[in-house]
């Protein structure tokens, strides 16, 4: 029975060590990717007592154009297409990159009339979730119905930082400059429990590259003294990251936007404070300790827990083994010797 019940504790101990190896070599990398079927995520911010520009369409050949104050509210989708993933994507990247499409839209909140809307389609690389080098992206920031496919290239970091955030600066992209700008790391702070990393991105007085006609229409409402203007971008924006899984935790932006003439007085097209919402907040960081518990069990506590039940396992086996083996040597030699002829003869 002992020989019995050592095998088998032998066996499964060595069942825990290979799953002790195959847990941080194999599991750990799978789950520290970006999956094909994330779950779609939905991230809010408010900006109270923000000033911005509306534009109201009167009749077909007059619009109304004013700064007003109210609280804003930011709400972006972020829904992951694994279909075009798998169709999409051509040959270098594919098993490296998922495609995500993302909308935003941004509404007074007292009215929930739209301020502003964008749409876009980008592939992202799964382990750094920087933004991959993908022919059919896009970003659709007007009403029109064609798809502007190729009008965008993203670069650096979009909606995600690497897994494993380090304490380094890291490259941002900007969707008003449409280019990436250098995020530096400022420190390391605890939000709602959690150690995250702190960023700063600093945008200051950059000229946007605005349509003609767009400037015109402005300059009529704002300045009509002018025949030339510039719109004049600033932002601050602040990431808390999860240095574990590179999640956004909480995002602050600090926005203005100045209309300045060429003559004239320069005007605030748009001042406003954004901040994740405390719900967001709470979701992201009850989102980000199961993530860090699966990653945890993969590549640390599961292949320790894995290892010292292997090795328990094993002695004990060992043990019985050896133990079983030594009762049968002791119950069979009596019986050879019963059976023997000579050591019959001798006795008698």
């Amino acid at each position: 029975m002992k020989l019995r019940v050592g095998a088998a504790l032998f066996g499964l101990g060595v069942l825990f060590l290979v799953f002790a190896v195959g847990l941080p070599f194999y599991v750990a990398p799978a789950i520290t990717k970006l999956p094909y079927d994330l779950k779609p995520t939905v991230l809010v911010a408010e900006a109270t007592d923000a000033e911005f520009l509306q534009i109201t369409a009167v009749d077909e050949s007059n619009v109304e154009i004013e700064v007003p104050r109210a609280t804003l509210r930011s709400t972006v989708e972020v829904i992951p297409n694994p279909g075009d993933t798998r169709d999409k994507l051509p040959e270098q990247l594919e098993g490296d990159a998922v495609i995500w499409d993302v909308y935003q839209t941004v509404r007074r909140d007292d009215t929930q009339r739209p301020i502003t809307q964008y749409s876009t389609q980008l592939a992202l690389y799964r382990i750094s979730a920087a933004a991959a080098p993908w022919e059919e992206q896009w970003l659709q920031q007007d009403d029109s119905d064609e798809i502007p496919v190729g009008n965008v290239s993203y670069s650096g970091q979009i909606y995600k930082f690497p897994f494993s955030s380090e304490k380094k600066d890291y490259q941002v992209f900007d969707r008003d400059l449409k280019e990436a700008l250098p995020a530096t790391f400022v420190g390391t702070e605890t939000v709602k429990g959690i150690e995250v990393y702190r960023y700063e991105q600093r945008i200051e007085n950059r000229a946007l590259d605005t349509p003609e006609d767009s400037i015109q229409v402005l300059l009529g409402a704002f300045a009509p003294e002018a025949t030339t203007g510039q719109i004049y971008y600033s932002n601050t924006r602040t990431i808390w990251v999860d240095p574990v899984t590179g999640a956004y935790v909480n995002v602050r932006e600090q926005q203005r936007k100045e209309l300045r003439p060429e003559a004239g007085p320069v005007t605030v097209l748009l001042d406003a404070d954004f901040n994740y919402t405390d719900e967001t907040v709470t979701s992201s960081v009850d989102t980000v300790k199961s993530n860090r518990l699966k990653i945890g069990l993969a590549s640390l506590w599961g292949p320790i827990a894995a290892a010292i039940l292997g090795l328990i396992a094993l002695v004990v086996g060992l043990r019985l083994v050896i133990q079983g083996n030594g009762a049968t040597g002791r119950h069979s030699a009596p019986s050879a010797a019963a059976a023997d002829p000579a050591s019959t003869k001798a006795d008698e």
